[in-house]
């Protein structure tokens, strides 16, 4: 593989690594673990995010009566 290739490469996926991120709805925290007031918000999401209660459990499969 000539360098002009990987140079090549390389410049495409530096492209769509940048693409992506600029485009993401994501909200991308690079500061670090958050403690105080500023990580409050993360309680709510994860009360949020909780699943609900699971359904009822299925009923247990009838034995097969051998005779």
């Amino acid at each position: 593989m000539s360098n002009r290739a990987i140079i090549i490469m390389v410049l495409v996926l530096i492209s769509a690594t940048a693409y992506l991120l600029i485009k993401g709805d994501g909200d991308i925290d690079m500061g670090g673990e958050k403690h105080g007031a500023e990580a409050a918000h993360m309680e709510d999401a994860k009360k949020a995010a909780a699943p609900a209660a699971p359904a009822a459990a299925p009923a247990a499969p009838a034995a097969d009566a051998k005779k």
